[in-house]
């Protein structure tokens, strides 16, 4: 049947008689069309499967909902796609429908693709018949129409298109299907805006002469604002009271709004937002029972076989876990090698490089140190959490094309009210535990600007791995029979703390119930690997890019505070060393207020492994050793072979063990000349109080630049900077005060 439709409106655009309209030809143009649907209705695969890698992510002016535009050429016409955000109504409740709403009022685009879940019709036909209150010429794209066949739905594009008055195409994203007859039908219809005006819909006789009034009222007294807005729309919103636009439009005739609505109210009731809400889900029903045949006979569907396991109340949560499991091993196993590879990459052939384009062009030594140490290092560092954070993406986005992340947070819902958060923020907590960046950045997947928040000041308390190393030499150290047990109690705190917390802000900066947990719960779907690939590089590539720039720069400035002043023969000397001597009296009461404990945290401000790197040039400094610089040719040689070594020990740590073999302990690395001379400043309790303010104390600069960008502004970073290295000094101290009372460790 598709194809049959296909055909027709093929046809029609070929011979430029759709509707009776004769098609006239006129001069190429730029045609700007915005793309709105359902969540989940397949509208960003569509996109991606038209645009590409042609697609730009951006922001929307003032917050941080994600924009995507594109633009490309089709047929001699360049067309600039808008793709608005997902929302099942254009009522101003959330900001995703205000977003939607104003660039489709304000904006005017000369035509919407309006894609529409064909599983699902009903539903998102709401959406629609409120798409053409406002009057713009709209092409439907019928997505997932092969699931719709498969599952013995029949529906009537002709008369669908008749009954609306617009153009309606079969589509499948996933197998794009249909996209070069949509993007005809947006030429076509692009050419005849005045034929192609969507059907004003009937709602019902006292609705209607509602309007008639309203709008006789307006030509009198306020007539700029038709001029301004679609006028059947905003005779709508008036009626509605839409607080929104009364707002904007600063309109305030009540008068003339109660006259038009007297018989509507006394027919109906007084609730005039519900009535045209029943108008709307009515003629969305309507028209669905006129064009869908479902089979008689409906078979029990996958998804709800799939269901009644995933979402059982005792297996529900181990399954959770168990595919949180696979997705951490899977990426941590995979990426660390490939994170091994670039860090020895910094500190071997790049560096070589460095030295030797330094050397020839005369550079004094200072320069070259900085480049070395300040530059290659810093990007060497950024880099080392490219393949961690694009492989936790690929998997997070795996999970989410594919319906099951849907699950996690509706398995996870009640257990969050507890802290006054919904189950859909367990996800971004959860990725937190690998790197606490991309759990901030999957806040963004969160509706409400107030769980969005609350979420992001938690997701610092998960012990991320960059923690790990700290953990591991003082474990390693001061508690080697127990170390595991030891390093688990660190977890188990950040997670204790987190919910305590979590209670505390609920009661605190975040009054108010824990909000109503509403999700969709998608079919499961097999996403593409295209679709994979785009939506990971969307997500990723802000950390490459935007975070990686900053870390780039706060390196060079590191690189400087150890340095200076010029000619300094000891660190304790250097700017930072002077910077520690200030701040350790401070860390006196926990049991390490020492200049070189401090001087390994104020840089562990940076990246929290970066604390054992200083520390061991403090207390267990190597003797710098007159080294040879390897050929280019070499230097290349060992950059292929590393790399082969990489891949061949990637493979091997996913097939190897059921553990997480990247967070074991790295037996190839001597330290035990560092933890000797650990036990010059630390006992066993004030190592077990360092690793606690570790734990807890301010985010690393990343994560402070993720936050910055995902709220637009400081203040939250600034919120979780100053409780957790309060909650840090206080926990620390706690530690250290109480075993020393009671002899533990000392």
């Amino acid at each position: 049947m598709s194809s049959q439709a296909c055909e027709r409106i093929e046809e029609n655009e070929v011979s430029g008689a759709v509707r009776g309209v004769t098609l006239q030809p006129v001069e190429k143009r730029t045609i700007t069309v915005a793309v709105a649907g359902n969540p989940n209705c397949g509208k960003s695969t569509l996109i991606n499967a038209i645009a590409g890698s042609r697609l730009q992510v951006g922001n929307w002016a003032g917050v941080t909902v994600e924009k995507k535009e594109a633009s490309f050429e089709f047929r001699g016409n360049r067309i600039n796609l808008v793709d608005l955000p997902g929302t099942y109504s254009l009522s101003p409740y959330t900001q995703e429908e205000i977003i939607a709403r104003d660039y489709l009022v304000h904006e005017r685009p000369d035509l919407i693709i309006n894609v529409v879940d064909s599983t699902n019709l009903e539903r998102n036909l709401y959406l629609t018949v409120q798409i053409l209150e406002l009057g713009i010429p709209v092409v439907l794209a019928l997505n997932i129409f092969d699931e719709a066949q498969a599952k013995g739905f029949t529906i009537d594009v002709s008369a669908l298109q008749e009954m609306l008055g617009l153009v309606a195409i079969p589509t499948s994203a996933i197998k794009k299907s249909g996209l070069d007859e949509l993007l005809q039908a947006v030429l076509a219809t692009a050419r005849d805006t005045q034929g192609r005006i969507p059907r004003a819909l009937n709602y019902g006789v006292d609705i209607e002469a509602a309007l008639e009034a309203l709008s006789s009222s307006l030509k009198g007294g306020h007539a700029d604002l038709l001029q301004k807005y679609p006028k059947r729309w905003l005779l709508l919103k008036l009626i509605e009271q839409d607080s929104h636009l009364l707002e904007e439009t600063g309109y305030a005739d009540q008068a003339a709004v109660e006259s038009a609505l007297h018989h509507l109210k006394t027919a109906h009731g007084e609730d005039i937002e519900s009535i045209l809400a029943e108008a709307r889900y009515g003629l969305a029903t309507g028209l669905t029972r006129e064009v869908l045949t479902r089979p008689e006979f409906r078979q029990t569907e996958l998804t709800e076989k799939i269901d009644r396991i995933v979402l059982n109340r005792f297996l529900g949560i181990p399954i959770f876990f168990a595919a949180m499991w696979l997705v951490f091993k899977l990426t941590f196993d995979l990426s660390k090698p490939f994170g091994d590879w670039i860090n020895d990459m910094a500190s071997g052939p790049f560096k070589h490089w460095a030295i030797a384009l330094t050397s020839a062009i005369g550079a004094p030594d200072w320069v070259a140190s900085l480049a070395t140490e300040g530059v290659i290092s810093g990007v060497g560092f950024v880099l080392a959490f490219v393949p961690v954070i694009f492989l936790m993406m690929f998997f997070i986005t795996f999970l989410e094309g594919s319906g099951y992340m849907a699950r996690a947070a509706f398995v996870m819902d009640r257990a969050m009210h507890s802290i006054g958060l919904h189950g859909k923020s367990f996800i971004p907590m959860l990725l937190g535990f690998g790197c606490n960046v991309p759990g901030i950045y999957a806040t963004r997947t969160l509706e409400n600007p107030r769980d969005k928040a609350l979420t992001a000041l938690l997701i610092p308390l998960m012990s991320c791995g960059a923690r790990l190393p700290v953990y591991v030499v003082f474990a390693g150290a001061f508690f080697a029979a127990s170390s595991g047990t030891v390093i688990w109690s660190l977890y188990v705190l950040g997670i204790v703390l987190a919910i305590a917390m979590g209670m505390l802000f609920k009661k605190t900066l975040f009054r108010g119930d824990a909000p109503i947990f509403i999700m969709e719960l998608p079919p499961y779907r097999m996403p593409s690997l295209h679709s994979l690939c785009l939506h990971t590089w969307e997500k990723g590539k802000h950390f490459l890019v935007k975070a990686g720039t900053y870390i780039f720069a706060v390196s060079i400035i590191v690189w400087f505070l150890l340095n200076l002043p010029w000619g300094v023969q000891h660190k304790q000397d250097s700017y930072l060393g002077k910077a520690g001597q200030v701040v350790a009296p401070a860390l006196a009461p926990l049991g390490f207020g020492t200049w070189q404990a401090a001087s390994s945290l104020i840089t562990g401000v940076i990246a929290k492994e970066i604390v054992v790197g200083t520390m061991g040039e403090i207390y267990a400094p190597k003797k710098e050793e007159e080294k040879k610089i390897p050929p280019f040719v070499e230097d290349l040689r060992e950059v292929g072979s590393s790399f082969g070594k990489a891949v061949k020990e990637s493979i091997g740590n996913v097939t190897s063990t059921f553990g997480i073999s990247s967070l074991a302990p790295d037996e190839k690395e001597d330290r035990s000349s560092l933890k000797t001379a650990l036990h010059q400043d630390f006992t066993p309790l004030k190592a077990y109080a360092f690793m606690v303010f570790v734990l807890l104390y301010m985010p690393c600069m990343v994560v402070a630049f993720a936050m910055r960008q995902e709220f637009g502004s400081w203040k939250w970073f600034g919120v979780a900077f100053v409780y957790q290295t309060t909650l840090a000094w206080g926990m620390a101290c706690l530690v250290y005060q109480v075993g020393s009372l009671l002899g533990l460790g000392v």
